[in-house]
């Protein structure tokens, strides 16, 4: 029986969608306050994305605390807790391989905040009004 072939673009949806159902698992252990860490239940935490390597065993997930409080305990103790989350995400998606979960702070919103404060700034405010 021949093996049916993927083409990138089919890959590259796969990836999205298990990314997607990572990150739903982890947004909802961590919702219910399942994983038995002070930090964890004292912190409300937001999974911004999950990227998986093209083999779907690596999961790289970006997370940031409400407000950026206490990020690196938050960061610890996701990492504390790794084993945790790689056993229930594999038991609840049934893949084939369980993934290697790696956390890491979403930097995305202070990129944000600084872009915004560089537009906002008058010398660019006053070249963006002589075009």
């Amino acid at each position: 029986m021949s093996r049916q072939q993927i083409t990138p673009e089919q890959h590259s949806v796969r990836l999205l969608k298990v990314g997607e159902q990572v990150r739903h698992v982890i947004s909802e252990i961590l919702a219910r306050q399942q994983v038995h860490d002070e930090t964890l239940t004292g912190h409300t935490v937001s999974v911004t994305e999950v990227r998986m390597t093209p083999d779907l065993r690596q999961a790289t997930v970006y997370v940031k605390p409400l407000l950026g409080v206490d990020e690196e305990a938050v960061l610890k103790a996701l990492r504390t807790n790794t084993a945790f989350f790689q056993r229930e995400v594999a038991q609840r998606l049934k893949l084939r391989f369980a993934a290697k979960i790696r956390f890491r702070s979403d930097e995305t919103f202070d990129e944000a905040s600084r872009i915004d404060a560089l537009l906002n700034d008058p010398r660019v405010q006053r070249d963006l009004e002589d075009e």
